[in-house]
């Protein structure tokens, strides 16, 4: 048995190994950031200690003098990115601001219609039995949006027919949710926000992946689309702490502020909120700039890899408009395997369901994609010829059979151009450098 010191000792060097591995690797996970030194700063700050339940002004706890300013400056500051006339910055993640939705705007046993998650939904939308939130926690009754696999898009005609049965069944949707986990291409929020909103249906956008390229005017804009209220992570390509937001109009401004509080979070981590401030004012000032680096990166990393022999999905289409990158791996090996391999040689993404696996007889531990997102590559500095390097290096592992040994040598070697934070009002600020407050 370890003492108490050998532990304390452990987890601090855990932590440091941890840093000094991803000054080698190349983050490809969609779901990822790496927030400024700006931002790692408030993580740090005494707004981690402190309590703040409630609406700024209208707390229950003392003490929240500044915390207040500065919860109020957060919103502010969505409100000018997105557009948008209310937002909730205290949900503590984008789970929770689903959550919050679904306890605003329906009660258990209402419809809701969503994404399955091989066709790039969520596992915070999913059904009962898979134990996803919608279905588990808040007993919604979860249906499937019918997915174009050629198109990587929400069918729009046969949305139309599938809900007109339920809606013939006595089954009316008291939620449609849009966006997603995988979500290359803008889903049809226009074409059928007429269809729905005569449906009485409340239409909602996950926003968590694209949150940044929304704010940098780079994808579609679910609000002015038609979307009732938009649900937000704010550390994918919004370069943030962890943390998520709920983004709507004032006339529904009371309901969503009741869901979170009382009813879905007490404190609600107020450091991470000083932190997505200084997210968003970078966004603000640098959003558009880098939204649209990721969307460049990300087209020339998926016509360098399907150049190379891998099945990049929708290469019809241009491969994506967003951040993220679907591949058929399935006539090189499967998800969870080649991930383990690329893993070796410190290329770090993730297996991913294709929207076909199921069918096909393969599961989310062994599926037959990978997915890939320049978010974190991008925000290190890395543009399009960049790409050509990635996708040599995915070659070598998964076509060439290369041991991870060989080409670990020069990932490593490519990284050393790439350690600092761009985007951001600090200069030459190091991406992954572990900053020491004691000494262990």
């Amino acid at each position: 048995m370890k003492n108490a010191r050998e532990y304390h000792k452990e987890v601090f060097d855990l932590m440091q190994k941890h840093h000094d591995w991803f000054q080698s690797c190349i983050p490809l996970i969609a779901s990822e950031n790496i927030p400024s030194l700006a931002v790692r700063e408030a993580l740090i700050s005494d707004f981690g200690n402190r309590y703040a339940e409630g609406w700024p002004g209208e707390r229950i706890y003392a003490g929240c003098t500044y915390i207040d300013q500065v919860e109020l400056m957060c919103m502010d500051l969505a409100k000018k990115l997105y557009e948008a006339e209310f937002v909730d910055v205290r949900p503590i993640s984008g789970v929770v601001a689903n959550l919050v939705v679904y306890a605003a705007f329906a009660e258990p046993g209402d419809l809701m219609l969503a994404l399955s998650i091989p066709s790039g939904g969520h596992i915070s939308t999913g059904k009962k039995r898979l134990g996803g939130t919608a279905g588990a926690i808040r007993g919604l009754d979860v249906e499937y949006l019918p997915l174009n696999e050629k198109e990587l898009n929400i069918d729009v005609d046969e949305t139309i027919k599938r809900t007109d049965a339920f809606v013939k069944e006595g089954k009316i949707p008291k939620l449609v949710m849009f966006g997603g986990s995988v979500l290359p291409f803008p889903h049809p929020i226009k074409e059928l926000e007429e269809y729905f909103h005569n449906l009485e249906t409340t239409i909602v956008f996950d926003a968590a992946h694209v949150a940044g390229l929304i704010a940098g005017k780079k994808f579609q804009d679910p609000l002015s689309e038609g979307a009732d209220v938009m649900t937000v992570s704010t550390h994918k390509t919004m370069p943030g702490p962890q943390h998520g937001m709920v983004v709507s109009w004032e006339k529904y401004a009371d309901k969503i502020k009741r869901a979170t509080f009382p009813g879905l979070v007490s404190n609600h981590h107020l450091h991470n909120v000083a932190g997505v401030v200084i997210a968003l004012a970078e966004m603000l000032e640098f959003g558009e700039e880098y939204a649209s680096q990721i969307v460049r990166n990300s087209k020339a990393l998926g016509q360098a890899l399907y150049e190379r022999g891998l099945n990049v999905l929708a290469e019809n289409k241009g491969f994506t408009e967003s951040h993220v990158l679907l591949i058929d791996i399935t006539k090189h090996g499967d998800g969870g395997t080649l991930e383990e391999q690329l893993e070796k040689a410190n290329i770090i993404l993730n297996r991913n369901l294709l929207p076909w696996d199921i069918r096909e007889g393969r599961h989310f531990m062994h599926p037959g994609g990978i997915r890939l997102g320049t978010s974190e590559v991008t925000r290190l500095g890395m543009k399009e010829n960049d790409m050509n390097d990635i996708a040599d290096f995915i070659k070598r592992i998964i076509l060439d059979k290369e041991t991870p040994e060989t080409v670990i040598k020069d990932i490593t070697e490519f990284r050393k151009d790439f350690q600092n934070v761009h985007y951001c009002f600090e200069k030459a600020t190091e991406a992954y450098s572990y900053i020491k407050l004691v000494n262990q």
